[in-house]
């Protein structure tokens, strides 16, 4: 069965995709046994795959694609390939409506000063956090991006960053118990 599948790109970001010399795209194509056609006028990046889908990785390919688009690095959008991890993308739209002041400082909110806001939610949680446009994307396993998503949301409602990061605090915390545990049994 093939898969073909077209994914939405900025133009300021298809530059990111294909890379210096190609390698990124090459690089997806490669490790996800796909081919991609990139439109730069439209934006559009063609995803498709001749084989079974099950031999090969296209849908890790589109959530590759996904993460570059929503402005991660290639090095941090690669790590969509392990297994476990996962990208959700979160629109911020749904917490301020179409009022571009308040998404404005929401985005402010999630991002801190001087980044201090979106460091201290990836430190904590070990997941990565990208903020760009309308929305905040998370690539993480399913624990760390269920914990940024949580804050990423929290902070966008309004809570105040201090209760935020304490409630970060206290799930690594709890993973640490729970990994501690597993060694005891």
């Amino acid at each position: 069965m093939n898969f073909e599948q077209i994914v939405k790109m900025p133009h300021d970001r298809i530059g990111v995709l294909v890379g210096k010399g190609g390698e990124v795209k090459s690089r997806v194509e490669e490790q996800c046994l796909v081919t991609l056609s990139v439109d730069s006028e439209t934006g559009d990046i063609h995803v498709a795959s001749a084989g079974d889908v099950s031999s090969t990785e296209p849908f890790k390919a589109v959530n590759i694609i996904t993460a570059i688009a929503r402005g991660f690095s290639p090095q941090r959008a690669f790590r969509l390939l392990d297994e476990d991890t996962m990208l959700e993308v979160i629109d911020l739209r749904e917490y301020v409506g179409k009022s571009r002041r308040a998404l404005t400082r929401i985005r402010g909110r999630i991002i801190g000063f001087n980044g201090k806001s979106r460091r201290l939610i990836e430190e904590l949680t070990g997941a990565y956090v990208s903020v760009y446009g309308h929305t905040a994307a998370i690539i993480g396993t399913v624990g760390e991006t269920r914990s940024a998503s949580d804050a990423v949301k929290k902070l966008a409602s309004g809570s105040a960053h201090r209760s935020v990061y304490k409630n970060l605090q206290k799930a690594r915390t709890q993973a640490k118990l729970d990994r501690l545990k597993l060694w005891e049994e």
